[in-house]
């Protein structure tokens, strides 16, 4: 029984992008391990509050990481 954990900084995602999340997840293990997998994958999303997610030492909020994505846009 496949365990997925998503952790995310809250904020940035919306509840339709986390949903889709969980699908194309799941979607995945069935295409690897087959039918048998979908009723015993589990998808946990998991936020994070923002500026409580540090890299390298600096905090992140909801608005740095929007900020990156709009300048890969």
């Amino acid at each position: 029984m496949p365990l997925v954990d998503i952790q995310l900084i809250e904020g940035v995602f919306d509840a339709g992008q986390k949903r889709r999340m969980i699908e194309d997840v799941t979607e995945t293990m069935v295409r690897i391990e087959g039918e048998a997998m979908r009723s015993v994958t589990w998808v946990r999303i998991q936020e994070i509050a923002s500026g409580e997610w540090a890299i390298g030492g600096n905090p992140m909020t909801a608005a740095d990481v929007k900020a990156l994505a709009t300048q890969d846009a």
